[in-house]
């Protein structure tokens, strides 16, 4: 049986493509990264465990992955557009913090949260103020064909490139960026290669130029780093949907221009052959929300909110690869709790899976996976990376009663090398709902626990009533008869 091809969704062209590398036998990814002026909310979390999940599938299909991560800490204005603030300078204008600090501190609580999901490290960081010297040079080679100077900065001129915007949505769809009117402008989408320090201003991040002293503009970043880092044209080129409006036709306009290139029908042309995005999470209503989540509006919830509230954050990845990327993804206290309940259930089966291992004294080799059984999880990720299937068809895997354990615990680690949620390690203990407001830790609950299932043994069911009540005013909920086995819970 031939092994299925890694067929993968491209926004520019819109449609289903088969992936054929650049290079043979490796496969270079560059993935947006985040913008360090605040902590990263659980929707901007969701596009590295998308990117994670790509670069799994590849290496998955025999590729040798290079995967960069851009980390933004300069250039990023407070509109998708040309107007507005730098966020990193306003951010360290309400506070009594350098731009430095401040940019230090964001970009360490990403990388703890990439930790905490089983996000895969990328091959390489990039920082964009470590490439500014690079960026003005980028600058300079397309400044006299396609740009033009005005009070405020130096600006691309979109006109000047073919297929401008091919890769943003239709008209009839809800944009999600912005573009502002700045004086002077040729066309109302040109953007800023380079933004001036205003007359009589000082920023902390502003450097010389031919231009004047200032600093780069957000779209120029990727378009040097990912050119510096894997080269033009490069295989795959990820983010949130919302780049696919304003950011990334930006990026593909410079990188155009950069390379000589024509139009767009080539999708080399852009840059990268394959751009992917992932959609939106949207915060149900009632859940204290109005939608889409944004920082601009205060309506984020991070991912330490979800640990403190004593969920492990791997359900909060269980809860990404239930729905297709593609797809929008609704968050609710609800859904994550029936995510947690999913991965208790696979834990607990992986659990006995090991213990049957163990007592049938076979070698895990002893029974290999059949061409057709691997399919199974070939055909799912291997159809633009269709999690939900994977998931599905390891609980089936796993209820497979009469398949030997030995060729079952393959299926584990083979859904594991695609799902990334660490199953042969993680155990029941991990998934316990302890949130950080709890009024006893877990030693104490098990001592009481331990004594309660003594009182019941004795037959002193006054006694087990008391310890009940006591864990009751405690906050932690005894689960007699519970179906996962998980004994107690804290509310």
């Amino acid at each position: 049986m031939t092994a299925p091809k890694l067929t993968l969704f491209n926004s520019l062209t819109r449609a289903l493509e088969p992936f054929v590398p650049v290079h043979e036998g490796e496969a270079r990814v560059y993935s947006c990264g985040p913008t360090v002026y605040n902590y990263p909310h659980i929707g901007n979390m969701r596009a590295y465990v998308f990117a994670d999940t790509l670069g799994r599938a590849l290496e998955w299909q025999g590729y040798t992955l290079n995967h960069v991560i851009n980390i933004t800490d300069v250039g990023h204005l407070t509109d998708d557009g040309d107007a507005g603030e730098d966020k990193l300078e306003q951010a360290a204008a309400k506070s009594d913090k350098s731009i430095w600090d401040i940019a230090r501190h964001y970009t360490d609580a990403f990388k703890a949260d990439v930790r905490a999901l089983n996000i895969r490290q990328p091959a390489q960081w990039s920082v964009a103020t470590d490439y500014i010297e690079a960026m003005i040079e980028f600058a300079q080679s397309i400044a006299d064909k396609h740009c033009y100077e005005l009070d405020s900065g130096l600006y691309f001129d979109v006109s000047t490139v073919a297929d401008y915007g091919r890769l943003a949505r239709a008209v009839t769809e809800d944009g999600e960026g912005r573009i502002d009117t700045v004086a002077g402008k040729r066309n109302a989408a040109d953007f800023a290669i380079w933004r001036k320090t205003p007359a009589g201003e000082t920023r902390q991040m502003e450097w010389d130029s031919p231009w004047g002293k200032g600093a780069p503009g957000w779209h120029l970043e990727c378009s040097v780093m990912a050119e510096k880092l894997l080269g033009f044209p490069f295989d795959i080129h990820t983010g949130g949907i919302d780049h696919r409006e304003i950011h990334h036709p930006n990026e593909i306009a410079q990188n155009q221009a950069f390379c000589g290139c024509g139009g767009l029908d080539e999708a080399a042309h852009s840059g990268a052959r394959i751009w992917m995005h992932n959609n939106f999470l949207i915060v149900r209503k009632d859940e204290g929300s109005s939608g889409k989540m944004s920082k601009s509006s205060g309506e984020f919830l991070r991912l330490q909110l979800l640990i403190d509230r004593g969920y492990h954050p791997l359900a909060y990845r269980v809860m990404c690869l239930q729905a297709h990327y593609r797809s929008e993804l609704e968050f609710s206290w609800e859904g994550l709790g029936a995510a947690l309940t999913r991965l208790k259930r696979l834990v607990m089966q992986v659990d006995k899976l090991k213990a049957e291992l163990a007592a049938s004294k076979q070698p895990e080799g002893s029974f290999p996976l059949s061409a057709q059984e691997r399919a199974m999880f070939d055909e799912a990720i291997c159809g633009d990376l269709n999690t939900a299937v994977v998931l599905t068809q390891l609980e089936t895997l796993l209820g497979a009663k009469k398949t030997p354990a030995a060729k079952r615990i393959q299926g584990v680690r083979i859904a594991d090398q695609l799902l990334g949620l660490d199953l042969l390690s993680l155990t029941r203990e991990d998934l316990r709902l302890n949130p950080v407001a709890a009024e006893i830790d877990e030693a104490g609950i098990d001592a009481l626990i331990a004594r309660r299932q003594q009182a019941r043994a004795d037959k002193d069911f006054s006694a087990s009533d008391a310890i009940r009540d006591e864990l009751a005013a405690k906050r932690v909920e005894v689960m007699d008869g519970d179906s996962l086995g998980w004994e107690w819970k804290l509310d």
